[in-house]
C-alpha cells in the first residue's frame, strides 16, 4: 500500500539519481572534445619541460593499462599536458611487463610511429606536434598467451 511520503521519496531518488548521472557524464566527458583543451593545463598536470623530460609509467592492473605521468600526486589515465620540443621516457616499473602506445595516423611525437617497450626498454621520443590527442596504450606480461594485453584510451595535449 502506498503512503503519501513514498512518491516523494521517488522523486528524490530519481532526482538524486539524475543528479550523479550527469556528474559522471561530466566527468568521462573527453578533453579533446572541449572548445580549448589547452586551456586546462596548469603547472599541476604539465609533464616535464624543455631541460627536464617527461617520464610516462605505463603498467597493468587486471584487465586494462595504467598510464601514468611523471607528475606529483599523477592519477592512473588522467589526461596531461607536454610542451612541445620536451624530451618523453616512456617506461615501464613493473617487471616483466612491455607495453604499445599508438596513435594511430597522427602522432605527436618524432620519430612518428607506435611506441614499442617495456620494463627492460625505455623509448625516448620528443613532443612535436601541438594539439590534444588520443591515444590506445596497451600493458602486457611477458609470456601470457591468453588475454595478453589489457588497453585504455587516455589523452594528452601538446602545447605549443
Amino acid at each position: 500500500m502506498m503512503t503519501e511520503k513514498n512518491p516523494k521519496v521517488m522523486y528524490l531518488a530519481l532526482a538524486l539519481l539524475l543528479l550523479a548521472s550527469s556528474a559522471a557524464q561530466a566527468r568521462n566527458r573527453m578533453v579533446c572534445s572541449e572548445p580549448d583543451p589547452a586551456s586546462m593545463c596548469t603547472p599541476e598536470i604539465t609533464c616535464g619541460s624543455l631541460t627536464a623530460p617527461c617520464t610516462i609509467d605505463i603498467t597493468r592492473a587486471g584487465e586494462s593499462a595504467n598510464v601514468r605521468p611523471g607528475i606529483p600526486n599523477a592519477r592512473n589515465n588522467q589526461p596531461f599536458c607536454i610542451k612541445k620540443g620536451t624530451t618523453v621516457v616512456w617506461m615501464s616499473s613493473r617487471r616483466n611487463t612491455g607495453f604499445m602506445v599508438s596513435f594511430g595516423n597522427e602522432s605527436p611525437f618524432e620519430p612518428d610511429g607506435p611506441i614499442t617497450g617495456g620494463a627492460n626498454r625505455q623509448v625516448t621520443v620528443k613532443a612535436a606536434t601541438p594539439g590534444c590527442f588520443r591515444y590506445d596504450a596497451g600493458a602486457f606480461f611477458s609470456g601470457a598467451t591468453f588475454g595478453m594485453s589489457g588497453g585504455t584510451n587516455p589523452e594528452l595535449i601538446i602545447l605549443p
